[in-house]
Formats: C-alpha cells, sequence, structure tokens
C-alpha cells in the first residue's frame, strides 16, 4: 500500500500548527482593566453559570488587544480540571504575549479557593518561562468578579 512513500512519511504524523484570525488589529478590543475582561468574558456564560464550572482563557497581544478566547475546561458543579499544556498550546499558536484565565464558581462564592490559587501560580510560573504574562484570573458569578490581580494575589 504505502510501498511509494518514503519511510518517514509512513512512520511519522505531519503536525500543522495555524492560526486564524479574521478581527482587524485596529478593531480589537483592547482590556485596560479587570472590569473590561469581565464584561467581556462574562457574555461567554449563559445560564450555566450556575450549573456547572467553566474554564476560559483570554488571550491579548502586547498592547493587551484581544486576540482570543478559548474553552479550556468544563466540569461539575463543584469544579473542572485544567490541564496547562492546553492554555499554553493555545497561547503559543496565537501568539499571545497575556493571558487572562477566568472561571465561574457556581455557587456564587467568589473567593478563590485553594485550587484556583493553585493553578493561578503553576500558569504564572509556565508563563515566565515563556514569555507569556499570566494577566489575571478571573472568577465569575451572576453578582461580579473576583480578580487575583485586583486583590494582590497574582
Amino acid at each position: 500500500m504505502n510501498e511509494n512513500k518514503p519511510l518517514i512519511q509512513q512512520q511519522v504524523a505531519e503536525i500543522e500548527i495555524t492560526y486564524k484570525n479574521s478581527v482587524r488589529p485596529s478593531e480589537r478590543l483592547k482590556i485596560t482593566s479587570s472590569k473590561d475582561a469581565f464584561e467581556l468574558l462574562k457574555s461567554l456564560w449563559s445560564d450555566k453559570i450556575e450549573y456547572v464550572e467553566e474554564f476560559y482563557v483570554l488571550l491579548s497581544n502586547k498592547a493587551n488587544k484581544v486576540l482570543g478566547i478559548t474553552k479550556i475546561s468544563e466540569g461539575g458543579t463543584s469544579g473542572c480540571l485544567v490541564d496547562p499544556k492546553r492554555i499554553f498550546q493555545t497561547a503559543l499558536k496565537s501568539n499571545a504575549s497575556g493571558i487572562i484565565l477566568s472561571h465561574n464558581h457556581p455557587s456564587g462564592n467568589l473567593q478563590p479557593s485553594e485550587a484556583d490559587c493553585k493553578i493561578t501560580r503553576k500558569v504564572k510560573e509556565i508563563g515566565y518561562l515563556l514569555e507569556i504574562s499570566a494577566l489575571d484570573h478571573l472568577i465569575v458569578s451572576l453578582d461580579g468578579y473576583y480578580s487575583f490581580a485586583d486583590e494582590g494575589s497574582l
């Protein structure tokens, strides 16, 4: 079957990395505060905000203009698994300079859990090595948000 293909093509998968952005640079939203990020991110949650926990990452360039937003994980009523590799795959693919982490607490409690603090520290450390700044981590509910950056916890 594959007799005509070189051996390397028969045994190794080809990997293609792409990033497509249809928003012109002049039209990209600029994030200047946690409130800006919250206003943009809260629109992602529909009626699920009090049902299941979801984790999103907002990606930005050096000028803090939004390159995109992606869902990293969806879990249950009391948590979701967050794989830092998925966060940074997306950040590297989009050539992001900064990221803002965001997730909801279905309970409405805006205080970060130990797991929230742990993933924030881990992402910040990895980002430092990759020169991708972890700018903030927002916990979102229907009543408002908690910002790790505003509270000095980042």
